[in-house]
């Protein structure tokens, strides 16, 4: 993130087709909040929606599960995969618990949220806090030169001031940048993408644009592959006004597809209730 202008966040707001997909997603959560299931079922969406959403994170860590068989799993203790999908269960449970922390204390909750994921699979001296200088970083997916603990520290705490100082960017924007910078950063020795993909949820639910958790972009970002994924995130990190839109567009995509499937989910639900 490399902009100087005093509201930021706003600025990549009107980078070229980024109004589009804030439009476009404004459009499509509107759509599915007016479905009929929702005045009566939302509880039901929203467990849904987060069973869902918890895969597809899960999927693009390394865990690329069949939905029912996230379902139908009690234990996700043991071999590797299992323990992915159980964290990402986890924290999409957690994203609900923290939002009124967020706009206080964001760092605060980033590390709640490692935390819970690392579920004791960590040693208790590296969870919960930023890596120091030297500590290695477990992210396969992630390629991108990582920054060094000065600069994670700085960048961070230069995020939390954004996120507390609120703006007028769009709820997209904000979303796309916050999960952006915390996969540039890797703050974390482990979990970092399930991380930053709960703490796009968080902004999107915390914003007003999805308070009832229906729309989990989660599972667009995985439905778009791992290579689109990956390639998108070149372009943030890129930095360049093409690259930022590039991931913005992208995360609005993500977006859309999860209402998609939550769009889905009312209508499997108003069938059964016929």
């Amino acid at each position: 993130m490399s902009t100087t202008a005093s509201d930021p966040l706003a600025t990549l707001g009107s980078l070229p087709g980024v109004p589009d997909a804030v439009d476009s997603v404004r459009k499509a959560v509107d759509r599915v909040y007016g479905h009929r299931v929702m005045r009566r079922r939302s509880n039901e969406v929203t467990a849904e929606a987060a069973l869902r959403g918890s895969r597809g994170s899960a999927a693009l860590a390394g865990a690329d599960w069949n939905l029912e068989e996230v379902r139908r799993r009690t234990d996700f203790s043991g071999e590797d995969e299992a323990r992915v999908v159980g964290a990402a269960l986890r924290l999409t449970a957690e994203a609900g618990q923290l939002l009124s922390i967020w706009r206080q204390s964001p760092l605060r909750v980033l590390a709640r949220l490692h935390l819970v994921a690392a579920g004791g699979a960590t040693p208790d001296d590296a969870v919960g806090r930023p890596r120091l200088a030297g500590e290695p970083v477990d992210e396969p997916l992630i390629e991108a030169s990582l920054p060094g603990a000065e600069e994670v520290a700085g960048r961070l705490e230069g995020l939390s001031r954004l996120i507390i100082a609120g703006g007028s960017a769009p709820a997209l924007v904000t979303a796309a940048v916050v999960h952006g910078e915390l996969l540039a950063l890797r703050p974390f020795g482990s979990h970092n993408g399930l991380v930053a993909r709960t703490a796009e949820r968080i902004v999107l639910i915390g914003s007003g644009l999805d308070p009832k958790s229906i729309c989990p972009a989660e599972v667009g970002h995985a439905e778009q592959g791992r290579a689109a994924y990956v390639a998108a995130f070149e372009g943030y990190t890129a930095g360049t006004p093409e690259g930022m839109a590039a991931w913005i567009t992208h995360c609005g995509r993500s977006v859309e597809l999860g209402v998609r499937e939550s769009t889905a989910v009312c209508e499997a639900l108003q069938r059964g209730a016929a």
